[in-house]
């Protein structure tokens, strides 16, 4: 019984973790803490289309001398391609490093088309009608 105790609560440990890092379409529109989105990606990439209200910086700059701008006590999320990518795992690990706080958003720029948000950019879209699925 002790055992399976353990196995429980290394379970319930891992999935706080991911909640902790991770976050998906819905809880980003729905966050009530101000949070910074970061297009990890290209300049390219990031001007032919992006999630509204992102900035782009691209994970391979992130340094402690370009990040002298960014403000320490908002939440940053960020964000590539999506699954194929992994421009918003690398840009999450250089922020963490540098000592920010940073999630990394689930599915990236295609989960979030896929529910249905608005993205802008030289291809931007219209959002449609959306709801959590969850």
């Amino acid at each position: 019984m002790a055992e399976e105790s353990k196995i429980d609560a290394a379970r319930i440990a891992h999935y706080a973790a991911k909640l902790e890092y991770e976050i998906d379409s819905w809880d980003l529109r729905a966050c009530d803490e101000e949070v910074v989105i970061v297009d990890a990606r290209s300049p390219e990439a990031y001007e032919k289309e992006h999630i509204p209200g992102a900035i782009g910086f691209p994970y391979r700059i992130m340094t402690e001398e370009t990040t002298t701008h960014l403000r320490r006590d908002v939440l940053y999320v960020t964000y590539c391609d999506g699954v194929g990518c992994n421009a918003s795992t690398k840009g999450a690990l250089n922020l963490a490093r540098l000592g920010f706080r940073v999630k990394e958003l689930i599915g990236g720029l295609d989960w979030w088309k896929r529910d249905g948000y608005a993205t802008e950019g030289a291809q931007s879209r219209a959002g449609g009608v959306t709801g959590c699925a969850c």
